[in-house]
């Protein structure tokens, strides 16, 4: 990889961010498709957020993606907003315009939607509800792609009640909330449950579940991709369940960012999955 004069430069902002496998993903694809751009990690701090990026204004950086705890932030900075940016509340994509404004997208559920494609595809996300653990903006993203996607309900589970409330009304649509202690109730009759809070997460207490009530040949996704197989999708994977990973959302909303940054779809002829599989091993 060489940098030049007309190198296009993007990246993903976090904090933390070292973790982040967006830069062996996407320099992967650049490297394969031989685009003359690379991509880097940023971490600032939450106060210094919003002058970076009004010090990126104007195409300093051709863009950048969004993580933790950000990706609300990054929506209220930006002039415009794709429809899916504002129905999730966040926004996992900023490009940075020539004329010195702001485009915000999210890309999560659109990722989300991928993984399913790939690991269950034989899921109709149309046939019946689906439950979604958790009520934070990573819940809030997956309901509207859920809903965006066909789904008949998504059911919210969240210990608190008021902030699953919250997202059904930003929302709107056939959504449903549960405490915590509905659980059995809300699976029942589901096709898909997905957990999108970050227990499980490598250093965060389990996810500890029963899938109790779950119909035969549903599908359990689990955002988290540190640990990649976590202790709920082992117990959901040992009880017949089809499991879905985290890395495989990650992937996927990973491709419609790369070309919005650098015009054309990733390459094919690179394996960025087992590229970041090794990372994960390597780092254990």
């Amino acid at each position: 990889m060489r940098i030049s004069g007309t190198t296009t430069v993007a990246g993903v902002v976090g904090a933390p961010v070292r973790h982040s496998l967006s830069p062996l993903i996407h320099n992967a694809w650049i490297e394969a498709a031989g685009v003359d751009g690379v991509y880097v990690a940023l971490a600032p701090t939450a106060e210094h957020f919003p002058k970076l990026l009004d010090g990126l204004r104007g195409g300093a950086l051709r863009g950048l993606n969004v993580t933790l705890p950000f990706k609300e932030a990054a929506l209220a900075a930006a002039d415009r907003a794709s429809e899916r940016a504002r129905r999730a509340g966040a926004a996992n994509l900023l490009v940075f315009e020539s004329d010195g404004t702001i485009s915000a997208d999210n890309t999560d559920g659109e990722g989300l939607l991928w993984a399913f494609s790939e690991q269950a595809p034989n899921l109709d996300i149309t046939a019946r509800p689906v439950v979604v653990l958790g009520a934070g903006g990573a819940a809030r993203g997956a309901v509207a792609a859920l809903l965006d996607a066909g789904a008949p309900e998504v059911r919210i589970v969240n210990r608190t009640l008021a902030r699953a409330e919250a997202i059904a009304r930003a929302v709107g649509g056939p959504v449903t909330v549960h405490e915590w202690g509905g659980l059995r109730e809300a699976m029942t009759a589901s096709s898909v449950v997905i957990n999108a809070t970050s227990l499980g997460l490598a250093g965060k207490d389990p996810l500890a579940v029963s899938f109790d009530g779950l119909q035969a040949g549903a599908v359990v996704m689990d955002m988290v991709y540190r640990p990649l197989r976590t202790a709920f999708l082992a117990r959901a994977a040992s009880e017949g369940f089809t499991t879905v990973d985290g890395l495989a959302m990650l992937i996927g909303q990973a491709a419609p960012s790369f070309k919005a940054f650098f015009g054309q779809t990733p390459p094919t002829s690179v394996d960025v999955r087992r590229l970041a599989l090794a990372a994960l091993e390597a780092a254990l």
